[in-house]
């Protein structure tokens, strides 16, 4: 006997930008919007809500409800026996995807609906009027979280200033680049040309906050609207997180969805998934300018999908920070400063990013891709913390020949963790080589402070800070400074590195 089939049948997205940002939709409102949109596209609106038996939620990053799935439902008038609100990650959406397909595919559901949403635009017009927020107040009783609760930062790595994502992606960019021997003019051209192919997909998306193509130098070129944040990222090339907007997904089964009336046009099929996690922290990778993990999973997807990379017509690869996008790729099998999209929606940084719910976006928007097109297949990756966890999904409009398919995790996963991790120094002390680094900028644009991570003389990891030098903090933005040796000490349990 045939198992059922998930497919995806319906999806919303909303972007609120009122006049007055004060005036903004609350992310509830976002959510219950998206949730009514995406019925509505499936088709018989009110007969799929009273079918609803799952309400699944992206949790939110700037006000978290604690019951949101509970909430949303009772604002749709459904009234679903399983709600699921995630933890935090940006991997969020295709992993909640990916776990409705297995219980759609087991017979344990019919019909579940996911929905994100972010109003961090609204709330920061707020703040800054002085206004109390007139929104939902949390419920009274948190709900579980679904998913991975590990914090994504250890203590060592924010002690040492590497706790934001504009540090730790900019991190990983420099080790990137230093490892393929681009120079940082033809590294800044490279990083140029992706984010203007980004930015042509988003001014092309009705739904993205910065609907506005540029060109390279616009992007990458140090000016006051465009100030350093984390070199070599400026502010165009970061995650924007200032944004009002929603998105929810249909996902059914084939069966429940024929007999309420859903259209076979507008059926979209996920063929197979997978979720991975590289060594949990920033210290334990093996190297920073490979994911073993997502090497892996990726390989394993496109068995399980039974394709090849070459026969996916879209992708859509998270993009909070350039080299997110650009080191996927490379894992997948191709070459980072290749001309072909890796977004059908925009990217975080130009479509906007809200919260950990951009992937939602990402999977309406390679929906309609996939419609549009009449065929094809299309494949979507969203990650968590710093380049740590990681779900995809392989996607069409005709249902795989073995129905849909998880790649087991527990075997995969197993795999990943046996991988060596380097011998890490907390108290760092002694002859030192720069592994990766950044500088840090102020909001007045001048360099604020350092992060490097490097090998001790006997190959010991460390993660120091730089001198507050302003010549030695430039000095590392003009010229390559991966492979730099010095010596970093420790004082009262922090580590500092100076170029020798």
């Amino acid at each position: 006997m045939a198992l059922p089939l998930p497919v995806l049948v319906g999806a919303g997205q909303v972007t609120d930008r009122p006049a007055d940002p004060r005036a903004g939709l609350e992310p509830l409102a976002l959510m219950e919007a998206a949730a009514r949109a995406a019925l509505a596209d499936a088709g018989p609106a009110a007969a799929l809500r009273d079918a609803v038996d799952t309400v699944a939620v992206v949790t939110n990053v700037f006000h978290d409800y604690l019951d949101t799935a509970s909430m949303l439902a009772a604002r749709l008038g459904c009234r679903p026996g399983r709600r699921l609100l995630s933890t935090w990650g940006g991997n969020t959406p295709i992993s909640l995807l990916a776990h409705c397909c297995d219980e759609i595919a087991a017979g344990r559901s019919a019909i579940a609906l996911i929905a994100g949403g972010e109003a961090f635009h609204t709330m920061r017009a707020l703040g800054k009027a002085g206004i109390p927020s007139p929104w939902t107040p949390p419920a009274d009783t948190p709900a579980p979280r679904w998913g991975d609760t590990r914090q994504g930062t250890s203590d060592l790595e924010a002690r040492h200033g590497a706790r934001e994502a504009t540090v730790t992606y900019a991190l990983v960019e420099n080790a990137y680049r230093a490892a393929r021997g681009l120079s940082l003019d033809a590294h800044r051209a490279e990083l140029g040309a992706y984010a203007a192919r980004c930015t042509r997909v988003a001014a092309e998306n009705p739904h993205a906050w910065f609907p506005v193509a540029r060109d390279a130098a616009a992007l990458t070129a140090v000016t006051p609207v465009n100030r350093m944040v984390a070199f070599p990222y400026p502010k165009r090339l970061n995650a924007i997180l200032e944004v009002n907007q929603g998105a929810a997904l249909l996902v059914a089964s084939e069966e429940a969805a024929r007999r309420l009336g859903v259209a076979r046009s507008g059926m979209v099929y996920p063929r197979a998934g997978v979720d991975v996690a590289e060594h949990w922290f920033l210290t334990e990778r093996e190297n920073y300018h490979t994911l073993p993990g997502l090497r892996r999973a990726g390989a394993a997807l496109l068995a399980a999908a039974d394709t090849s990379l070459d026969a996916i017509a879209h992708l859509d690869l998270y993009s909070c920070f350039p080299i997110a996008a650009r080191l996927t790729a490379d894992m997948l099998g191709l070459a980072p400063d290749a001309d072909r999209p890796l977004t059908v929606t925009g990217g975080l940084p130009w479509f906007g990013g809200a919260g950990n719910d951009y992937a939602t976006h990402a999977l309406a928007a390679m929906r309609a891709r996939l419609l549009a097109d009449g065929g094809g297949l299309g494949l979507v990756h969203a990650l968590g913390w710093n380049l740590t966890k990681h779900a995809l999904v392989v996607l069409g409009t005709t249902p795989a020949p073995y129905g849909w398919t998880r790649v087991a995790s527990a075997p995969l996963q197993a795999r990943i963790d046996a991988r060596p991790r380097p011998a890490l120094a907390p108290e760092a002390d002694g002859r030192a080589t720069v592994e990766a680094y950044t500088v840090v900028h102020g909001r007045d644009g001048g360099p604020e402070r350092g992060v490097v991570i490097g090998r001790l003389h006997d190959q010991r990891r460390f993660i120091a800070e730089l001198p507050c030098d302003t010549g030695l903090l430039a000095d590392l933005e003009r010229a390559e400074g991966v492979g730099v040796a010095g010596t970093v000490r420790c004082d009262r349990g922090h580590n500092v590195f100076a170029p020798a």
